[in-house]
């Protein structure tokens, strides 16, 4: 892990996820009804718990909208969720000023093309290991792991690494 990616995550204070490529594997499954669903990975929804515990706020920002998608942010206590907006950035903009908080901040954790406003403006701008060429060239860092296999979890990791609460995160539950 590199020191600079490090020195980014220090003074993180939100962490933003995309969904779509990101929370899940990028594939949509629709069935016969016409209802969707998606596939998230239980390691990345840990992460998200050990990064809140640590006192980090998060946020989902997604592009599509989908009542999956709202109950798996519930399930995981996200507190701010935003769906159907593919202006990120605006979005971002509406919440730091609730919050409070700047740009050097925020983390962000994409993969396409819509991301990549988001990604280029915040302190920490990541994209996951499948995630377009043209973003991971523009992103600070590039998870190992694929979106849904495990990159949100990495993503938290290396922000409560850099913040020294990786250790007592995981010591939580020994």
């Amino acid at each position: 892990m590199s020191t600079d990616l490090l020195q980014r995550g220090k003074n993180i204070k939100l962490a933003v996820f995309d969904v779509d490529g990101v929370l899940t594997d990028g594939r949509l499954y629709f069935l016969e009804d016409g209802s969707e669903f998606k596939t998230f990975n239980t390691l990345d929804g840990q992460g998200i718990k050990m990064l809140m515990a640590s006192g980090v706020t998060t946020a989902i920002i997604s592009g599509r909208k989908t009542p999956v998608v709202e109950r798996r942010a519930k399930n995981l206590g996200i507190p701010h969720l935003y769906q159907g907006r593919e202006d990120k950035l605006v979005v971002l903009d509406e919440l730091l000023a609730q919050l409070g908080l700047s740009y050097e901040q925020v983390a962000y954790l994409g993969d396409d093309l819509p991301d990549l406003p988001v990604i280029r403006r915040v302190g920490l701008g990541m994209a996951v290991a499948n995630a377009a060429s043209f973003v991971r060239e523009q992103a600070h860092g590039i998870t190992q792991a694929r979106g849904g296999e495990g990159a949100a979890r990495e993503f938290c990791e290396l922000i409560l690494r850099a913040q020294g609460n990786l250790e007592a995160a995981n010591a939580a539950y020994l």
